[in-house]
């Protein structure tokens, strides 16, 4: 008895089973093109966004060769090229190359090629950061303060690891306008900040103990 039961319930469930995917096969159909299209999407745009890296790799890697070898028109413009594809390894290493090198004199298109990293290119928070310490070193000889100020109030107002840095760079623009007060009140933020580099600590304890320890 209990056997015919459990033959009658099991053919009931296959039964419900059959039922359910006649009934919904348009639905159960529509569903799974729509996992495969996401699926095939997803690796098809991996397929394409390691193309680009290496197509920017190789221009990148051209670039600095063209430039050991004199073609530094060339290189700038492809540098220039790197940094508006807004990617997130080969940008800022061609914009670093144009600072390191001197490329551009031109202070203004820095600055462009700056914000292209800042406000556009995805990064990840801490190299982000990094980028704006630099904006702000690059600037920090003809700005005016509150224009420094502005610049570097992302890393002043965070916990970023480049807060001590942000911190000493503006002391050390208020010791060079020989506004020592000032100056010395930022040393000090450096000394007790939890996560402050130990280099900054080390520089910032050696400037007020020599030269702002009145």
């Amino acid at each position: 008895m209990d056997e015919d039961l459990a033959a009658i319930n099991s053919a009931s469930r296959t039964e419900k089973i059959k039922s359910f995917f006649i009934n919904n096969k348009k639905l159960i159909i529509t569903g799974i093109s729509i996992i495969i299209v996401l699926i095939l999407g997803f690796y098809s745009y991996q397929i394409f966004k390691e193309g680009q890296r290496e197509r920017l790799s190789n221009k990148y890697n051209s670039a600095v060769i063209e430039y050991k070898s004199g073609a530094s028109s060339k290189v700038i413009q492809s540098m220039k090229q790197i940094v508006e594809e807004k990617d997130s390894t080969y940008s800022p290493l061609a914009l670093y190359y144009l600072i390191d090198n001197q490329l551009i004199e031109n202070k203004s298109e820095i600055n462009n090629l700056f914000n292209i990293l800042i406000n556009n290119t995805s990064l990840e928070k801490e190299i982000k950061n990094l980028i704006i310490y630099k904006k702000a070193l690059f600037n920090a000889d003809f700005i005016k303060e509150n224009e420094l100020l502005d610049l570097l109030n992302p890393l002043i107002q965070s916990n970023s690891i480049w807060k001590s840095h942000a911190l000493y760079l503006i002391a050390e623009y208020f010791y060079s306008q020989n506004e020592k007060q000032k100056s010395k009140e930022f040393f000090s933020q450096i000394l007790i900040l939890e996560n402050a580099n130990q280099d900054m600590i080390k520089e910032a304890q050696k400037r007020l103990n020599r030269d702002l320890s009145e």
